[in-house]
């Protein structure tokens, strides 16, 4: 996928899947061409070795944002990679595991790093070093210029949780730019990539400056991600979102009025939405009364109000009425 050529340089996208057993010989080859075309020379592949071109059976999607690139991995099998001895390249990585293990090492093998599930690694790099990854793994790392950002590294390693709440924002924001890039004007990828870079400082620093107005979209997503995880607990509310992301509750807001919302809204229309979803279910349908329990409305009356005001019919009628293909949102 390629967002034209006047945009060549500053953007590029693939998204592809070789997970199935008889695309794996031809999936390494597909995906070498697609980063290549795609993300340019300036993010150039290590040497992989023969058992992992050969057996590649891994989902990968890729974006470059200027000098910025985007990855996703998600390998069923083991990937192995020898470092590049040819050239430099002066970057910043940060590599966010979900699942499984990603091993990094240097070309002389004089350091080692594993970063297991659920955490981070950021550091400097030069050439494309070697790594080795576990069979099912899920991970993704971004690539940044390292002008930026080795000031605030120095020789530091910087570990921690996946789940800290500069990384909740900076991965938040990540998905938004590879949803929504080739969509964006020449100052909306701007703005994508002066917040990723601004993100990376933060993860970096262990801080992020919550007043910066660049922010508010990836607050606001990550606030979002984090509301969608906890729809059910009754303790769910705009005050609890903003201690775990470590802002007051007014920047909270601040953030999703930037964007038109409200955070009080967000959760009612999102409890509404799956309330709405289990009245369409072919069998087993609660009633109006559990409903409004187990979503934390006030009562089914309260309930009742708030979703014909949503959806224009009362629970009853909408669970009543035949199923159609807009039923499925």
């Amino acid at each position: 996928m390629s967002t034209g050529a006047g945009a060549e340089a500053s953007r590029g996208a693939f998204l592809l899947d070789s997970t199935r057993p008889d695309a794996a010989p031809r999936g390494f080859d597909a995906f070498r061409h697609q980063w290549e075309t795609q993300l340019g020379g300036g993010f150039r592949l290590p040497v992989f070795s023969p058992d992992t071109t050969g057996h590649f059976r891994v989902r990968s999607r890729g974006t470059k944002v200027h000098d910025v690139a985007i990855t996703d991995l998600h390998g069923i099998s083991a990937v192995r990679a020898a470092a590049t001895p040819r050239g430099h390249e002066d970057q910043v990585r940060i590599y966010v595991v979900r699942r499984g293990a990603w091993t990094l090492g240097d070309r002389r093998g004089h350091s080692r790093h594993t970063v297991a599930a659920g955490q981070i690694l950021l550091r400097h790099f030069g050439p494309p070093s070697a790594f080795e990854t576990a069979p099912n793994t899920s991970a993704q790392i971004l690539f940044l210029p390292a002008a930026l950002l080795r000031p605030l590294l120095g020789n530091r390693i910087v570990t921690g949780p996946a789940d800290s709440v500069e990384t909740r924002l900076l991965t938040a924001h990540m998905a938004m730019v590879q949803g929504t890039l080739t969509a964006l004007g020449p100052a909306g990828v701007q703005a994508a990539h002066s917040t990723l870079i601004e993100l990376a400082k933060a993860v970096a620093l262990r801080r992020f400056d919550d007043v910066e107005p660049l922010l508010a979209p990836a607050l606001t997503q990550a606030a979002k991600n984090l509301a969608n995880s906890r729809l059910a607990e009754p303790e769910l509310s705009p005050a609890t979102l903003a201690h775990e992301l470590n802002v007051s509750l007014r920047t909270l807001q601040r953030a999703f009025a930037a964007v038109g919302e409200s955070v009080t809204a967000y959760i009612r229309h999102r409890r509404l939405e799956e309330a709405r979803l289990a009245l369409t279910a072919p069998r087993g349908r609660p009633n109006v009364s559990e409903l409004a329990a187990y979503w934390h409305f006030a009562d089914s009356s309260h309930f009742t109000r708030a979703f014909k005001k949503r959806y224009g019919q009362t629970p009853t009628a909408y669970a009543r009425r035949p199923s159609t293909p807009t039923d499925i949102t």
